[in-house]
């Protein structure tokens, strides 16, 4: 490289250096909102209680830092490795952390100092919620300040860039721009994707919509169908279409293909406009409503109803609302990575406490909504190092584009909630509970008691949930009194649901007895190779009822507004 080429390098990499502190870093530190400062206050408090054991944590850390610097300082001397990185840890698999003395003792020392804040935190003698708190803001400390997110510290990018003769690190910028313009991190080939182009494209049509919501008619696969129709109620921070996302993974095309006539709930993308609008509007004008819909066009009393994520706790809300006025549309119900008990909400309760949901309140008294990039930042900062991090490296130090992803994609197509219906969300489920507790909400003008469901339940959660955890999924059987299907799928929230029955991947577990304790329930669970689709669809087939000749789209006073996905799935967070 000439002399030009170099300065113009170390210009480039200066550049990327000051926009990644001021532009990526800064935005990621926590909110004062979330009682950070009073946290580690706590932490200190802890910490002077037991002097001794912080003093022999603290000696061996430093111990072992003089050692690392010992054996980098002496000349020919071999490094002993002090720590191991994870295995699943992609950050330090490069050769050249291992074999450059700098980077090696980079990155030895790092994971040094994460492992010695581990224990400072898992020594201390707080309050559980409080050291969750701990625990997480830790782990985002650490996984920020990683040698591998900054170009002057990453042998990969520095690397590239002397390759490339500071072209990588230009487009990097040039990524970097891009996404501060969107408002997001770019996790994905945006171009590769467009909703009712590659995605979304199981063909269908409107036959209703209100401000709320869309329904959506899917066309038959088969030339008969089971005359009770499956609604699909999806989560409204996202959009629908991650139940239908291609051919070969659309869990829509599945159920049609097994001779299901589907419904698809749209929800719509919010406009400020609609900030005022309740978690009640939420039941009556879209679940409740898309209940009726579904059943007066197929011209049964009694349909089959399937809710993922939020949209599984807004189906059991409105079932609750549906039984307490004596109303008994529903056959079956099935919830999908779902929480209707909120004793624990994982990680995500770390953001949920008093002075969080009462400035929310605040902050929607007077309408408004919520953003989808508010919550998409939140559900990424739980696995910030695959997330977050990963991306950073890629699309800015390295200059790269993301490699084409449709989950990620669907991921980054968030949707705004209104303000009212969010805050009243937080508060009632996430920090009370009160929707597992019997009489104590009003929903819809009449008191709800979700042991009056007794439906016949299909209850699936994910191992690896990150947003659901298993657990408190699992809780749902002590809250539902129809006789329950439970099963455990392997992976996280979303690769664990979206699991096509044809790529036969992963496994799940199955136990038809429900322990009390969920732990006792997996040590007699049985674990089947596959998606659990297929034990799905034979699960839901006797709820189906007869075979009937295929319907065409609509019915009775419904007819075909315009062709699936519709607009509302359409519709991008301004």
């Amino acid at each position: 490289m000439n002399r030009a080429a170099a300065d113009a390098t170390r210009d480039a990499l200066d550049a990327l250096n000051r926009k990644l502190i001021d532009d990526v870093v800064k935005p990621l530190g926590i909110d004062s909102s979330v009682g950070v400062a009073e946290i580690f206050r706590s932490l200190t408090a802890s910490l002077a209680q037991d002097t001794e054991r912080w003093l022999e944590v603290q000696n061996r850390y430093y111990q072992k830092q003089l050692e690392l610097w010992a054996s980098f300082a002496a000349p020919n001397a071999q490094a002993p490795r002090m720590v191991e990185p994870d295995p699943q840890d992609r950050r330090f698999r490069a050769p050249e952390w291992r074999k450059e003395p700098y980077f090696e003792y980079l990155a030895q020392s790092y994971l040094l100092t994460a492992q010695w804040l581990r224990e400072i935190v898992d020594s201390s003698k707080l309050e559980p919620h409080t050291k969750r708190k701990v625990e997480f803001f830790t782990r985002q400390f650490m996984d920020a300040m990683s040698p591998a997110n900054f170009p002057w510290s990453n042998p990969e990018a520095l690397k590239l860039a002397a390759e490339t003769q500071g072209e990588s690190l230009a487009h990097g910028l040039q990524n970097l721009a891009a996404d501060l313009e969107k408002g997001m991190i770019s996790m994905t080939d945006e171009a590769a994707f467009e909703v009712g182009r590659n995605l979304a494209i199981t063909p269908g049509a409107v036959v209703y919509e209100n401000d709320f919501m869309q329904v959506i008619q899917y066309r038959p696969a088969t030339d008969t169908v089971f005359e009770r129709p499956l609604l699909m109620v999806p989560p409204c921070i996202n959009k629908y279409y991650i139940l239908d996302l291609q051919p070969e993974n659309s869990l829509v095309r599945f159920a049609l293909e097994q001779g299901h006539t589907v419904f698809m709930v749209s929800w719509r993308n919010m406009p400020v406009e609609m900030g005022h609008a309740t978690w009640d509007d939420y039941l009556e004008r879209g679940v409740i409503k898309a209940i009726e819909v579904a059943a007066d066009v197929c011209g049964m009393d009694k349909i089959n109803a399937l809710g993922f994520c939020v949209g599984g706790t807004l189906l059991g809300s409105a079932l609750a609302v549906l039984r307490a006025k004596k109303v008994d549309r529903v056959e079956s119900l099935t919830l999908l990575a779902t929480m209707l008990d909120f004793s624990d909400t994982g990680e995500l309760s770390v953001f949920v406490d008093e002075t969080y949901v009462r400035k929310r309140e605040q902050d929607f008294a007077a309408g408004g909504v919520l953003h989808g990039r508010e919550l998409a930042l939140t559900f990424a900062s739980l696995r910030a190092n695959d997330l977050i991090w990963h991306y950073v490296v890629n699309n800015y130090l390295k200059g790269r584009t993301p490699e084409p992803f449709d989950l990620l994609y669907w991921n980054g197509d968030s949707t705004n909630l209104p303000g009212a219906m969010y805050a009243y969300y937080v508060r009632n489920m996430y920090l009370e509970n009160n929707l597992g507790l019997p009489g104590k909400l009003t929903l819809c003008g009449v008191p709800v008691d979700l042991s009056k469901i007794s439906l016949p339940a299909y209850v699936l959660a994910t191992r690896e949930d990150h947003i659901v955890p298993w657990k408190t999924a699992y809780a749902s059987t002590k809250l539902l009194k129809g006789k329950i299907e439970f099963v455990l799928a392997a992976s996280g929230h979303v690769a664990g649901v979206i699991n096509p029955a044809s790529k036969n991947r992963r496994n799940h577990w199955l136990n038809e007895k429900l322990e009390e304790d969920s732990e006792r329930w997996l040590a007699a669970a049985t674990s089947r190779p596959g998606s659990w689709w297929r034990h799905w669809v034979d699960w839901l087939a006797p709820f189906g009822g007869d075979q009937v000749p295929a319907r065409a789209a609509g019915g009775g006073a419904y007819r075909e507004i315009e062709p699936a996905p519709g607009r509302y799935v359409k519709e991008k967070c301004s």
